[in-house]
């Protein structure tokens, strides 16, 4: 027998990270790069990497999307549970950060292709076509999500992986006051997901809360 609900703590947290598989010496040295080349430090925790590879692995995903390259941490993780033959299309509005982004996929060279694609996610989705990847992961500028979910719902298959970070709004999802300025855009989002009845979802609280959904 167990409880319906466990109340998850900062403790329980730490509990998961000490448990997952740690990142490897690469991911460590490219999250210590982007610090200093002055990329902010963003990117998805460890563990909720480790969720999205089985996630992937799961679903046998060989094409996927990615709104939001940042330092390229997220793009190379999602490469490595692809595998040869696989590729990952990150899309990254500032060119500082796409040419970081692309450095270090180099240097990691993993057997999935991943192609860096410079410009805001609102231009370049539409340019793909439609049922053309398997996944789509989101982690980009909050206002935008709106749009970036009516573009997954056609980019990504029947049956594909809808992912979206920042579910709980960087730890304000529930204040009253909240201080980021993004929070009611992650509100909104949300409410939006739920009603949304081309997905089946879930929020999943790992790192700072992930969406996970599949496409009807």
């Amino acid at each position: 027998m167990s409880h319906e609900s466990t109340p998850v703590s900062a403790a329980h947290f730490d509990y998961i990270r000490a448990h997952c598989e740690a990142e490897d010496a690469l991911l460590r040295e490219l999250k210590d790069a982007a610090r200093a080349a002055g990329i902010p430090a963003i990117w998805i925790a460890p563990e909720q990497a480790r969720l999205l590879q089985i996630l992937l692995r799961a679903a046998r995903a060989r094409e996927v999307v990615e709104v939001g390259t940042l330092a390229g941490y997220s793009a190379l993780v999602m490469a490595r549970a692809l595998g040869p033959g696989g590729r990952v299309r990150t899309i990254e509005v500032s060119a500082h950060h796409a040419a970081f982004a692309r450095e270090w996929i180099a240097r990691a060279a993993p057997q999935a292709t991943v192609e860096v694609l410079l410009g805001p996610g609102a231009a370049v989705l539409p340019t793909f076509a439609d049922h053309s990847a398997d996944a789509l992961f989101v982690d980009a500028d909050k206002a935008g999500y709106p749009l970036y979910l009516e573009q997954a719902l056609r980019i990504v298959r029947p049956g594909g992986l809808l992912l979206v970070d920042n579910a709980f709004a960087f730890g304000q999802l529930l204040d009253a006051h909240p201080t980021d300025p993004d929070v009611p855009h992650v509100r909104a989002f949300n409410e939006l997901m739920a009603r949304c009845d081309r997905l089946e979802k879930v929020i999943v609280p790992v790192g700072d809360g992930l969406w996970v959904a599949i496409v009807r």
